[in-house]
Parts: C-alpha cells; sequence; structure tokens
C-alpha cells in the first residue's frame, strides 16, 4: 500500500520503468528463440538492443514474424524509456576511451580530430565534461 503523503522515490520509479519497459519489448518482441536471434544476448536484449529492435520493427527495418504483435505506442514509450541508459553508457564509454586514448599518449588535438571537433581545446573540455557526468556520485 502506498501512504498518499509520502515522496515518491524518483530513482526506483526510474528502475521500476526501466524493468518494465526492458520486460514489455522482451515479451513482445523477444519470446522466441528466432527473435532472440536478433540480439546479442540469447536470453533478454540489453537496452541498446530492446531500442533498435523496437526501431528497426517501427520503421521497416526489421521484418516481425507473422505472430509477432505490431509495435504500438506503448512499445515506443518503453524503448524512449531506455534512451537515458543508452546515452549515460555511451558517455561512460567515450571517458573511458578519451582517458585511454590520453594514457597512449595521443594529443587533445588527435583526439579532437577523431571526434571530430575543431581544436584541442573542445577535445578536452569534452572530456572534462563526460568525466563529471560519469563521476560516481
Amino acid at each position: 500500500m502506498t501512504d498518499s503523503f509520502v515522496t515518491p522515490d524518483a530513482s526506483r520509479a526510474r528502475a521500476e520503468r526501466t524493468f518494465a519497459a526492458l520486460h514489455r519489448i522482451a515479451e513482445r518482441h523477444a519470446g522466441t528463440d528466432a527473435r532472440r536471434r536478433r540480439h546479442t544476448n540469447p536470453y533478454l536484449p540489453d537496452a541498446y538492443e530492446a531500442v533498435a529492435l523496437v526501431t528497426a520493427l517501427a520503421a521497416g527495418g526489421a521484418q516481425a514474424e507473422p505472430d509477432e504483435e505490431p509495435v504500438d505506442d506503448a512499445d515506443l514509450v518503453a524503448a524512449l524509456t531506455l534512451v537515458p541508459y543508452l546515452r549515460a553508457d555511451v558517455d561512460a564509454m567515450e571517458a573511458g576511451l578519451l582517458t585511454l586514448a590520453r594514457a597512449r599518449g595521443l594529443t587533445w588535438q588527435a583526439i579532437g580530430y577523431g571526434l571530430g571537433l575543431g581544436s584541442a581545446q573542445a577535445a578536452k573540455q569534452r572530456h572534462e565534461r563526460l568525466c563529471a557526468r560519469t563521476a560516481p556520485d
């Protein structure tokens, strides 16, 4: 039972929506062996795979099986729920890659070139922002 006078826990609600989003997409679009073979993980798609699958099915880039439910609005909302996690994963991966590049002696200019940025300063500032965003609380 929920107490109406207690402030809801936003992070818990977000975690519950994330689980529900993955479960919904897996149940509707990864319920058979053939459907799961579209993913790297044979049991449950990760956030990237779930979003990519819903996008591909909705846009016609992947063919649904004859008995598969079509992508509906709730599937799209479920996929959108997972986007912040994708962004956080990519940010953490990029921050780690930039740290590795610097540790191996790449200049900020070379890193900026690789990222398509206009200057060494822009690359360094990007690294600082990513590190600040991905640092543990």
